[in-house]
Order: structure tokens, then C-alpha cells, then sequence
């Protein structure tokens, strides 16, 4: 089992489930498992019996940014596991800045993956879903049998280059008194949000107190050669350098942070060779929002043509 950090109880906040209540479009009911003395939150719909798809949402959303996108799935038969992290969605909340680093999140979403019992899945992730993700998926190759990445990466900061769009980003998520997360989430949407929407991705948040991960989640990304997750990163890619299973690639045209960013992969990666690479066209960061529905015909269709 992972090695996981201590959590105060004392300083760790929940969100009533009296916040989620007026949610109409999101009718899944999540399950619960406890991990370091964290409660993390997650969905798990479909045929128990089916090898999993696992949904890992990114910043600052939760598992609800993959509404339009599980009906699609259930339909064509999958199961589907949607986790929402520490500190976004359901799970639980600490509020101390000291209880959260890159290393904690990865430790964490590792031990829910073995305590859930995480097996012959396909990943699916995005944003911070990918930077965690693929981490769960380096360290546990053998529970996986595909991986589909969208609008994300694994950065070891090695480089030292950022995008001017995440530099900007980073410094309002530091910076500004005003961090309204359901607004954050639009603009990132090519198609805009209702204020219902919105309103859904304000719910997880009642207060700033509630906001820590939110706010320190873009502070975490690896961007100079002296980062603190740099060696395990570079560690992670010399297993995706060696990954032969079916790997696709399924990036935005309109994401101005992550877009290009699909090309080391499909250099390095050795199980992206033939795959039906595609370009999601006319959605932005938030892809899910924009084509949910094309999202899960496609990795659908992806799964049905490489079978474990």
C-alpha cells in the first residue's frame, strides 16, 4: 500500500450534501471510501462485471464535468468510475496549505485506486486528471489496458517553458480576491455554461475556506528544472517510453494551454502508433463540456477496436 501523509481531522472540511441538492442534471450517486483519513467520493455506474473506464477530472472541476459524457458510455455497455479529487467535489477538504503537494494528490488517488481495486481499466483524463492520472497509471501499469488523453500532459519542468495562458492563470489563481470556480470553468468552455451549470460547479465550494486545492492546484504544475516532482515525472515517462498498449490521443482545437501538447506523446509513446489520433474541433479546455457526447462515441469505438 502507498505511503500516505497525515491529515489533521481537525482541519479538514466537508461540503454539505444540502449544496448538491439542486443539481438536476447529474443523477448518479456517489460511493465512498476512506484513504489516509480522507473521504474520497466517486461514482461507479454500468455492469460491474465490464472492465472499467476511469474518468479523472482536473482543476478546478469534479467528477459532474462528465455529465454529458457517462450516458454515452452506460449505453454501449461500460462500467464508469469517476473520482472526485481531495479537495474538489464531494471528497473531502483540507484546509491547511501544508497538507497539500503534486506528491499527496498522486499518493492519494493511488491508495483509492488499490482500496477500490482499480483493474484492466481504460483511463481517460484531462487536465490535473492527467497529471495524476498517468502517474496512478506508471506506477500500476499492470491495472490498466489503454490510456486516452485529452488537453493534458505529464511536465517534469525540466525545460523550464510555460505556457503565457497557464502563467496567467496561475497568477490570478494566487493573486485574485475573486476566484468564482463556475465563471473559471466557463471560460474555458467553447460553448458557454448556464447559470445552472455554473451554479454546479460553484456547489463544491461554499465558502474560500472550502477553495485551498483550487487555488494552489496551478502552483503544483512542474515548470522550472529544480521542481520538487521532477524526478518522478521524468520516472513516469521512462515507463510511458516503454507503454505498448493502445494509447490515444484526443486534444482540443481551442485550448490555448495544452494545445500541441500531444506531440511528445505521440514521439515517445510507443503504443499511440496507429491509433486514430484526432483533433476535438470547436472545443476548449474543457472538452468534455463542449463534445461530451462525440467524447464517449469515440473512446467507445477505441476500445471496441483494441481489445485487452
Amino acid at each position: 500500500m502507498t505511503s500516505l501523509p497525515t491529515i489533521d481531522k481537525a482541519h479538514i472540511l466537508r461540503t454539505p450534501e444540502a449544496r448538491f441538492s439542486g443539481i438536476t442534471d447529474f443523477p448518479y450517486q456517489p460511493k465512498y471510501v476512506e484513504v489516509g483519513g480522507l473521504r474520497i467520493a466517486y461514482l461507479d455506474e454500468g455492469p460491474r462485471s465490464e472492465a472499467p473506464i476511469l474518468l479523472m477530472h482536473g482543476e478546478p472541476t469534479w467528477s459532474y464535468l462528465y455529465r454529458k459524457m457517462i450516458p454515452g458510455l452506460l449505453a454501449a455497455g461500460h462500467r464508469v468510475i469517476a473520482p472526485d479529487l481531495v479537495g474538489f467535489g464531494r471528497s473531502d477538504k483540507p484546509t491547511a496549505k501544508k497538507d497539500f503537494s503534486y506528491a499527496n494528490h498522486v499518493a492519494w488517488m493511488v491508495a483509492w485506486m488499490e482500496t477500490v481495486d482499480i483493474k484492466n481499466a481504460t483511463l481517460f483524463c484531462q487536465d490535473w486528471g492527467s497529471l495524476i492520472g498517468l502517474r496512478m497509471v506508471t506506477h500500476s501499469p499492470d491495472r490498466f489496458a489503454r490510456v486516452v488523453l485529452a488537453n493534458g500532459g505529464l511536465p517534469t519542468g525540466a525545460q523550464g517553458v510555460t505556457p503565457r495562458a497557464f502563467k496567467i492563470w496561475r497568477a490570478f489563481a494566487r493573486f485574485s480576491p475573486w476566484f468564482p470556480i463556475g465563471k473559471i470553468v466557463n471560460s474555458g468552455c467553447a460553448q458557454k455554461l448556464s447559470p445552472q451549470e455554473v451554479a454546479a460547479y460553484d456547489a463544491p465550494f461554499p465558502s474560500s475556506k472550502y477553495e485551498v486545492a483550487a487555488r494552489l492546484f496551478p502552483t503544483f504544475v512542474p515548470t522550472t528544472p529544480t521542481d520538487p516532482e521532477r524526478a518522478a515525472n521524468e520516472q513516469a515517462w521512462e515507463v510511458l517510453k516503454q507503454w505498448h498498449k493502445p494509447f490515444l490521443t484526443l486534444f482540443s482545437s481551442r485550448d490555448p494551454v495544452t494545445r500541441g501538447g500531444d506531440k511528445v506523446f505521440l514521439k515517445l509513446v510507443p503504443g499511440t502508433k496507429n491509433q486514430p489520433h484526432a483533433t476535438t474541433r470547436g472545443a476548449g479546455h474543457f472538452l468534455q463540456e463542449d463534445k461530451g457526447p462525440e467524447l464517449a462515441k469515440v473512446i467507445s469505438e477505441f476500445i471496441a477496436a483494441t481489445p485487452a
